[in-house]
Parts: C-alpha cells; structure tokens; sequence
C-alpha cells in the first residue's frame, strides 16, 4: 500500500529442508509445524484458559480472512473464531428471513444505544432506508451479538473500523462489547496493489457452477485457446458443470480501479492506527524484494504465476514466480497466504508475552 511498508520477515528456518506443497491441507500442518512448532503449543497452551481481540487491518482483497483461517487451521481445535462486520449486518437479512426478527429486536432492545430507533436501523440494514448511514453503535451491538453466539473463544475482527469515524471505538471495543480483559491488538497488512489489482483483472468464473479462479495465479487442469478472439481461457474442472469454459466478471477488467475509493479509506485507517501508542501490534507483509528473497524465503513460499503459450494443437503451461512491481517501485515477489499465516503465528507468540 502507497506510504506503508513492513520490514521482511524472515520465514526460511535454519534445519528445515523439507519442501512442502502449500496448496495441500495436510502438508500445510507439516509446513506449520516444522517451522513454528513451539510458537504453535505456546498459543495452544494460552488459548486453553485466555483469549484475544485481534483486528485485522488491511486493504480490500488483502487477504485478512484467509490469514486468519490459516492461523486456525495450524492451532486446530475450536479456541478462535474469525468475525467479519460486513458478514454479520448481511446476516441480519437471512435471521429476519428465518423468523427471528423478535429475537433480534430483543437482544438490541437491552445491548443498543444510539440516537436513531432499532427499526429504523433494521430499515437501513435491509434497504428499505437508503438515505440513512448506519451507525457504529448499531454494527457494535450486532458484533456482540454474534460474539455471544460462538462464546468463549479468541476472536479475529474483520471490517472494523472501517472508517476514521470508528478509528477512536476500536481504541475501546473489548469494554463496548463487555468481552473479558484479555489482550487486544492491531494486525496489519501491507499488499501492493498490484498484487491486489492482478487478483481482480485476472479472476474469472465457471458461468455454470460459478467457481472461481484466476487464469494467472490459480489456473484449472486443462486451458483452451480461442481462436477467434485470439486468448486463452480456462476449461471448468469442477465436475459439477461439464468442462465450462470460464469468463471473466464484468468489470474486473478494471482492476483495483474499480475499488479505489475503498482502498484510499482503508489506507487512511491503517495510517491512523499506525502512529497509536499503547496498542501492540504485529505486521505482515505479503510481499519480499527480489534481491533479498533468498535471504528470506524458501522458494516453494513464493507464489507460481502462469503464462501460456500454443504448441501445435496444445496449450503450454508455463510456471514462474508472480513478480510485480510494488509501490514503491521495486521488484517484488508475492507470498503465498502460509509463509504470510506463519509470520502471523510468530509475531503473537511476542505480543502475547508468551
């Protein structure tokens, strides 16, 4: 992100030679565990009786959600849970669907102040009221909610604060939600924008089955030529479709355009809370400088890019590492999420005291 840049963090551990394939589930565990084996069993060990606020900070499409999954796949068990704002106010809709408005109304009559009524705030949430903002104080009684509902576990905060005005409720949050005195910090995420803006111009989808991929950074099985528009395309490997031909979404030929405004509030948040005294923090970084990967990073951690080329009737499969230019002009290779995850794991282990 423009005017926010993280130090590297080194993830290549000195006795660890094994290679592991990241995209497998079960070789990820053996990757977390010879990397951050004792890291790992402190965490467990404090999750049995202590959990966390964590709020993931980042750009749109940076990845905080599959981080924080990442991070509780390589825990295992059930001591964390991963909230997303924008997930619970979209809730909203599916529980008043299922008849539990009442409830709803209910639980927001004792936890809810604010200065606008409870259904003129269900108004805005289901927009019938498109006119009205709403408010912080709204989405915190929502957040509570939903916390009393997976109960005592750690929690990661995704979507919050998603504005300078909600800067000074995340400073306060544990108390506004009644959540035990146990440590709370920021985690910040730093993802160029090209990486961002290539993961939008390249994603494409099964126009059946509707899964996604993307034809430079997670291709399928076999790849098709089109000779009349004179590209390549990904051929469906779902099973579920018949071998589709996929397709763009529209307006992802725009890239990280298209969600610019967005990017432009994320980045003034992160600045903000960045210069905050008296919260930890922890810093991960998507990226490593070419001329210092291998210092850094074992190359299985540095994410495969695709190209295509025709060989005869065939279509070539070439695999290189995805480098791009950062924003700050250097040449940069992106991580894959578990070197990103394990960063993570590491850097708890420190803010937590452990």
């Amino acid at each position: 992100m423009k005017g926010i840049s993280f130090p590297v963090f080194k993830t290549k551990v000195s006795g660890v030679s094994e290679k592991f394939l990241l995209e497998d589930p079960a070789e990820r565990r053996k990757y977390f565990d010879a990397k951050a084996g004792p890291e790992i069993e402190k965490l467990r060990s404090y999750l049995r009786d202590n959990t966390f606020v964590a709020f993931l900070l980042g750009p749109k499409n940076s990845g905080k959600g599959t981080y924080s999954k990442l991070f509780m796949e390589a825990l295992g068990g059930d001591s964390v849970a991963h909230i997303s704002v924008g997930d619970i106010v979209r809730s909203v809709h599916k529980d008043i669907e299922a008849g539990k408005e009442k409830e709803l109304i209910a639980f927001l009559r004792v936890r809810y102040r604010g200065f606008i009524t409870i259904e003129k705030a269900l108004d805005v949430i289901l927009g019938r009221d498109t006119k009205t903002l709403l408010p912080t104080e709204v989405i915190l009684a929502l957040v509570e909610r939903e916390i009393d509902r997976i109960g005592r576990r750690a929690v990661f905060v995704d979507g919050f604060p998603r504005n300078l005005d909600q800067v000074s409720y995340s400073l306060y949050f544990r108390a506004l939600i009644g959540y035990r005195d146990d440590p709370d910090f920021f985690v910040f995420i730093d993802v160029p924008e090209a990486v961002i803006d290539e993961r939008m111009r390249y994603r494409v989808i099964c126009p059946v089955c509707q899964t996604p991929r993307n034809t430079k950074l997670l291709r399928t099985r076999d790849v098709g030529y089109d000779e009349a528009k004179k590209s390549f395309y990904l051929i469906c490997d779902s099973g579920l479709c018949g071998g589709a031909s996929m397709i763009p979404k529209e307006g992802d030929e725009l890239g990280i355009e298209a969600i610019r405004d967005r990017i432009e509030i994320d980045g003034a948040v992160m600045k903000t809370l960045l210069g905050l005294e008296g919260v930890p923090k922890i810093y991960l970084r998507n990226s490593v400088p070419v001329d210092q990967a291998a210092q850094h990073v074992d190359d299985y951690e540095i994410t495969p890019a695709y190209r295509y080329e025709r060989d005869g009737a065939r279509v070539k499969v070439i695999e290189e590492p995805w480098t791009i230019t950062d924003d700050e002009g250097i040449k940069t290779y992106s991580l894959l999420p578990a070197p990103v995850a394990l960063s993570l794991i590491k850097q708890m282990v420190g803010v937590l005291g452990l």
